[in-house]
């Protein structure tokens, strides 16, 4: 009787991670578009600025070296943010799985309910169990990598703006500087998720191969 109550506790526990996974995904995803919200307002609140002020003011070099580094700033903030959020979300996926998996051996008919994963990696199963695989090219199409690519296009017309400041350089270098400084930043930003998602992954792998020990 002692061991039926456990297994029911035990039950009642997963149970409970379960909802708690899944409510912890939720807020990750609520944050993240809410991050995403507020520098997209601010951008575009900056862009209608700047169209007002183009017809009034005959000099915009002060007004745009102010606001644009601001922008800038918060764009990486809501990035580095948004790639967190992103991994946490997957780690909450992949511990679903688990517990999935675990109610999927209780009785032979839980293969009708829980399905097996299609992939042997845990993170691609997870993604699977969403519709999404697991691919080199998934990381362009994230909320990270959509502000990462907006806030390369700033930092790069920044550079550009700058440049054309400089004596004696006319509109087509300031242009390729602008274009290669979009470039080199966003290659930066994806190669930033990347690394945190693989740092990620080790530690979970590490923590794992303990737990086994």
């Amino acid at each position: 009787m002692e061991q039926q109550a456990r297994e029911q506790a035990f039950i009642t526990a997963l149970v409970t991670e379960h909802f708690v996974l899944q409510s912890a995904r939720s807020a990750t995803i609520g944050e993240a578009n809410g991050r995403a919200s507020i520098y997209l307002s601010a951008v575009s609140s900056a862009l209608v600025a700047f169209g007002f002020l183009a017809q009034v003011e005959t000099r915009l070099e002060p007004f745009v070296a102010a606001v644009l580094p601001a922008l800038f700033i918060l764009g990486e903030f809501t990035f580095v943010r948004l790639a967190d959020t992103a991994i946490e979300n997957l780690l909450a996926l992949q511990q679903i799985q688990r517990i999935r998996g675990y109610y999927r051996s209780l009785v032979p008919e839980a293969d009708q309910f829980f399905a097996a994963p299609a992939a042997d990696d845990e993170m691609a199963a997870a993604l699977a169990s969403t519709g999404v695989r697991m691919t080199r090219l998934g990381i362009l199409f994230t909320a990270g990598s959509m502000i990462a690519a907006i806030n390369s296009i700033l930092g790069g017309a920044g550079l550009a703006l700058l440049t054309g400041q400089l004596r004696g350089l006319g509109a087509g270098p300031a242009v390729l500087v602008g274009v290669a400084g979009t470039l080199i930043l966003y290659g930066l930003h994806l190669w930033y998720g990347q690394r945190r998602a693989a740092q990620v992954g080790l530690r979970a792998q590490l923590v794992r191969d303990r737990a086994h020990r």
